[in-house]
């Protein structure tokens, strides 16, 4: 008996994503090539359902394509060390605390701007001035989501 199979709809509902991002991962290598029906309808096992589950997972933690390339192919052999792949969630996890730092300062500037508010017309607005002017701004840079 042959083992169940999905057809790529039915495996995007089943893990949460959308037919793109799974047709992406194929053609990156994260997930292996769907067999293919006498129609050319891709159709997938329960091993591809288990890997997209593992990318969606490893993405919302925010986790690179390498990353999770890498941590894939450590799942492979799972009787090596797992040194490697602390080290990748190590790094993953400063990421996500400069990322958090980075939000708290962005959320203190902007209740900085709310906060000094002077009159009701455009001409005095706090938001606009300090937008216009970055020598009002209280951080001396902002970094942005492109350049991380």
């Amino acid at each position: 008996m042959s083992e169940p199979s999905l057809p790529i709809g039915a495996l995007a509902r089943s893990v949460g994503c959308n037919v793109q991002t799974i047709r992406y991962y194929e053609q990156v290598g994260l997930l292996p090539p769907a067999t293919r029906t006498a129609g050319a309808q891709r159709r997938y096992a329960q091993v591809h359902r288990q890997k997209l589950s593992f990318i969606r997972h490893a993405r919302e933690l925010g986790f690179s394509l390498p990353a999770i390339r890498e941590l894939l192919a450590l799942a492979e052999h799972s009787d090596s060390v797992c040194s490697r792949a602390d080290s990748i969630a190590r790094h993953q996890l400063e990421a996500v605390r400069r990322r958090i730092a980075l939000l708290e300062s962005r959320r203190a500037e902007l209740e900085r701007m709310l906060e000094h508010r002077h009159g009701r017309r455009v001409r005095d607005c706090r938001v606009i001035a300090t937008l216009a002017d970055h020598g009002l701004c209280a951080e001396e840079r902002h970094e942005t989501d492109a350049r991380r």
